[in-house]
């Protein structure tokens, strides 16, 4: 067993200690055991939607001794510890052991010894004196175990002043593990630093200005319940038509064509390049669909008949949506291969149960559509207020975002896309190992830098009312969350910890009864576009 390694002195510390006795070695009786973590790449889709108030807000000490990893025995003497504030939301704590608190704990090595090492020519049971259990030992053994012991028992009390605003995962033990051991063998004392992130500050600009919003929440015409049923109506009575060929004119409004289109741009050279992106082959279009092609394409192609070709100049919108198009002057070319008329059935109360099966009349469609859409409509446009809510909740906090929370949410995110990859596309082992490799999650943290700002501080801001406001969720909420997500895990066959989860839940459940809060007390302006 590895007794002087710092890094496993700070995992240990960042999860849980045990003892037990060593069958490897006789250096120490105690051994680390991490805990099972809960990591980005076995989250479930429900519980990658909990990360967008993903605040980490017990520390490591608390979170602990609530589940009875870590408890604080009684001290003999109080540890002097200094406190240190240091950029990015860390504090330094400088601890100092008494030499009766360190003694304590060589006595308490020294009876664990006792208990099982088997010292030659002293029987199971007889009490072996110290100088020769030490002896037996080793004198190294002994001071590496006792320094161990002395942290054990010291770092939940040194970390009492940042209890409930350390950050899970951010508690360094900075001091080598070799540099303790020199203090204590010189001074029979212990000193050592530990680094801890710690929850920033939140202030509000205005202050309490979440108690005065306004918000204008900008919808989509197409979610609009009574356009949206108009419309896929129109679609479903479009599936009931027959294509007829067109013959002896060209194309009108209402017509089905089959295109071969490509395009050029004129290049810095001045040479003629062609524009991939914009050109299609066997590109079916329904004319009546015209919103979904360049402003200007289908005027350009009226009374364009079947085999004929038309060359015309346009120009992508600024509000394209491919970005590497927006602005760019082209040079069309098209080709109709195909040109087709439907031929549509009367609308009438025969063909209703053909449009939407069980319905007996035109009537009854449009009030089953209508009511389907207005659902929609209306989990649209409540989804569409909270994000404008938290959109202008974090335009209001100022927060320094600590970096161990930063890479965390990021993390959390590369994780649940990756999934989402792996569930669309079936990756390999292969692909699966070079998506989830460091480079890569570091690439995805850079690039949405912003985005995962964002993020945090709406959690920040959640966290921070929910507080305020003295808010509270119901203990039958919580237990209910918890085993929805804990039966999602089991359905998809992925590991979990029933903890996390069980703190995912209750912060989704905080985020829930905060906007809930808010849509109450908010002035709420919807525009349609």
């Amino acid at each position: 067993m590895e007794l002087c390694s710092s890094a496993s002195l700070t995992s240990f510390y960042l999860k849980s200690f045990v003892v037990s006795l060593p069958s490897t070695s006789i250096c120490s009786p105690y051994s680390f055991k991490p805990t099972k973590q809960f990591t980005s790449l076995t989250v479930s889709h429900t519980c990658h939607q909990l990360s967008h108030y993903s605040q980490r807000k017990l520390s490591v000490s608390a979170r602990a001794s609530a589940s009875n990893e870590v408890v604080k025995d009684p001290l003999s003497a109080d540890l002097i510890v200094k406190e240190t504030q240091e950029p990015n939301c860390r504090m330094r704590l400088s601890v100092e052991v008494p030499e009766v608190v360190c003694e304590d704990c060589y006595d308490r090595v020294i009876d664990e010894f006792t208990k099982w090492a088997m010292v030659p020519g002293y029987p199971s049971g007889r009490q072996v004196p110290e100088d020769i259990l030490v002896n037996y030992i080793g004198t190294e053994g002994v001071r590496k175990a006792t320094v161990e012991a002395i942290l054990k028992k010291t770092l939940p009390h040194a970390m009492s002043s940042v209890e409930g605003r350390a950050l899970n995962d951010s508690i360094r033990i900075t001091t080598s593990f070799s540099e303790m051991e020199k203090t204590y063998a010189s001074l029979n004392i212990l000193r050592y630093d530990v680094v801890v992130e710690v929850a920033p500050e939140v202030k509000w600009v205005p202050e309490d200005g979440y108690k005065n919003l306004k918000v204008v929440v900008e919808l989509d015409s197409e979610i609009e319940a009574k356009t949206a049923a108009e419309q896929e109506l129109k679609r479903l009575y479009k599936t009931l038509s027959t294509m007829r060929i067109v013959k002896n004119r060209g194309l009108q409004v209402g017509d089905v064509v089959v295109l071969d289109i490509s395009a050029t741009t004129v290049g810095q050279d001045g040479s003629e390049v062609e524009v991939l992106a914009a050109g299609s082959k066997g590109f079916n279009f329904d004319t009546e669909d015209g919103d979904t092609v360049v402003p200007g394409f289908l005027d350009a192609i009226i009374g364009i008949q079947r085999g004929e070709t038309k060359s015309f100049p346009l120009a992508f919108p600024d509000s394209w949506k491919q970005e590497d198009l927006r602005g760019l002057p082209c040079q069309f070319t098209v080709e109709c291969t195909e040109l087709f008329y439907r031929e549509l059935p009367e609308l009438n109360d025969a063909i209703a149960d053909k449009l939407l099966p069980g319905c007996t009349t035109i009537d009854q469609v449009k009030e089953s559509l209508l009511e389907r859409y207005t659902e929609l409509e209306q989990t649209a446009k409540a989804q569409a207020t909270d994000n404008a809510i938290l959109d202008q909740l974090q335009k209001m906090i100022q927060v320094e975002i600590p970096k161990s929370l930063f890479e965390d949410q990021g993390s959390q995110l590369y994780g649940g896309k990756l999934l989402e990859i792996q569930s669309n596309m079936k990756l390999n082992e292969e692909q699966l190992e070079a998506l989830s490799k460091p480079e890569a999650v570091r690439e995805f943290l850079e690039n949405q830098r912003e985005n995962i700002e964002c993020l945090i501080r709406q959690s920040f801001a959640v966290g921070d009312i929910f507080k305020r406001e003295n808010l509270q969720i119901s203990t039958d909420e919580l237990v209910k969350g918890v085993e929805s997500s804990v039966a999602e895990f089991k359905q998809l066959k992925q590991e979990y910890d029933e903890e996390s989860i069980q703190a995912q839940v209750q912060e989704i459940l905080e985020g829930a009864k905060v906007l809930e809060w808010l849509r109450e007390h908010a002035d709420v302006q919807y525009i349609i576009n």
